[in-house]
């Protein structure tokens, strides 16, 4: 059974998961990983695909081009509201789209986004018409800012890019949720082995963004696979309602002779 489709800047989806297209082994791994995950949303760098005139990387191209995917080029590496901006501009006139996946980052050593850039950029691309999705931090201030400006889809981190540490604050994650109930949010950075990821769908959170997770995997398709399977899991779980948790213990097959109002405790 499929969980249900989405919408994602008027776009119909039906894979939650967006994947990344580096650090694989070779580009026939990445093809075959981003094939077994169902993804139907790609994220590229800009400053991969600038050698695209090279061989190399006009091979890449074209193999991308093959997957029939929406691309989401993304402004990695950037630590200026200018460097962001240009980024997108080329980004935007390169891959034909007007969506992009903001990155602007403020600490080189946990690649944290700086927020205050992230604001000024964001405000900048949105009044340039681009659809933007912001890789921000999960405090709630910051994406109540982001949401005032405009943005339909939020990218929160679980962890640090690449650390594979998980949901290291639920709770901020679940405050989102509640927070922004009409927001699409998705768990960008840190996610590191498929029950992650049920557990950011299972606390509601829209999809995934992932790279390292299923790159880095000693076999990357059948890890893409893995994925796959939890984030529908993940999903399904929250559509049909997971139980609450109890303080005290509830037998699940009622005791011949209690009283009936003790049975339903």
């Amino acid at each position: 059974m499929k969980a249900s489709d989405w919408q994602v800047y008027g776009q119909t989806l039906s894979s939650r998961l967006f994947i990344g297209t580096a650090l694989y082994p070779s580009p026939k791994v990445m093809i075959d990983a981003i094939k077994a995950s169902q993804a139907e949303v790609i994220t590229v760098s800009l400053r991969r695909q600038t050698s695209a005139d090279k061989q190399s990387g006009g091979q890449f191209w074209q193999m991308i081009e093959q997957l029939n995917c929406h691309l989401l080029p993304n402004t990695a590496g950037c630590y200026s509201v200018k460097e962001a901006v240009n980024t997108a501009h080329m980004a935007r006139e390169l891959f034909d789209t007007d969506w992009v996946k903001l990155e602007v980052l403020g600490d080189s050593y946990n690649l944290q986004p700086d927020p205050f850039a992230l604001v000024e950029a964001t405000k900048i691309l949105i009044e340039d018409g681009f659809k933007v999705f912001p890789y921000c931090t999960d405090d709630l201030v910051l994406c109540q800012k982001l949401a005032e400006l405009g943005c339909e889809v939020l990218m929160p981190w679980g962890a640090p890019i690449g650390t594979g540490q998980g949901l290291l604050n639920p709770y901020a994650l679940k405050t989102l949720r509640e927070r922004l109930p009409d927001m699409t949010l998705l768990v960008d950075a840190g996610i590191g082995k498929p029950s992650d990821a049920v557990q950011a769908l299972e606390l509601g959170f829209d999809g995934i963004l992932l790279n390292t997770a299923i790159a880095e995997a000693l076999e990357p398709e059948t890890m893409a696979y893995a994925f796959a399977d939890a984030i529908n899991a993940g999903r399904l779980a929250y559509e049909a309602g997971v139980m609450p948790k109890r303080d005290n213990a509830k037998p699940s097959t009622p005791t011949l002779d209690q009283p009936i109002w003790q049975q339903h405790a």
